[in-house]
């Protein structure tokens, strides 16, 4: 017999770059193209520390590679930003090397949040369709499946 629990809804974490992570020359806007990004989902940064750092911007901070102050920036390599709001969001990289890496290496992600997916409604309980109830049920399944042993 099969037990029917409620869905319960989860929040994703989606790895920023899957398997590549944040870095250099990847392009981070065909990466969210398909995926949905929800209220309640997670978005993480992996990179090893000290190469990389992710900072929010506002839509100009994006377009022209603004780097806030560093102290707003995070930069453990394991970045976790909760996403509480729908909406366009935008985030960048703040390291200036020989190259800039938001303005000259494409380290940049802007995204949409929508609102937090619906939670599935549970499966109807057949028995209790019949007006039998869950408890009923169970009896006459354990009776049957005595029965059926002794037989």
């Amino acid at each position: 017999m099969a037990i029917v629990l409620p869905a319960i809804a989860m929040a994703t974490d989606h790895f920023v770059g899957d398997d590549k992570g944040w870095t250099v020359s990847f392009d981070y806007q065909t990466w969210a193209k398909d995926k949905v990004f929800h209220v309640g989902d997670n978005l993480v940064f992996k990179y090893t520390a000290g190469s990389h750092n992710v900072f929010k911007v506002n839509a100009t901070g994006f377009n022209d590679c603004i780097i806030p102050p560093l102290n707003e920036g995070l930069a453990t390599g394991n970045d976790i930003i909760p996403l509480k709001t729908t909406g366009k969001k935008w985030y960048i990289c703040g390291v200036v090397g020989a190259k800039r890496h938001c303005a000259d290496l494409g380290m940049k992600l802007a995204i949409t949040v929508h609102a937090q997916a619906p939670t599935p409604a549970p499966a109807p309980d057949n028995a209790a369709a019949f007006g039998v109830t869950s408890y009923t049920f169970q009896l006459i399944v354990a009776a049957m499946v005595f029965i059926a042993m002794i037989m």
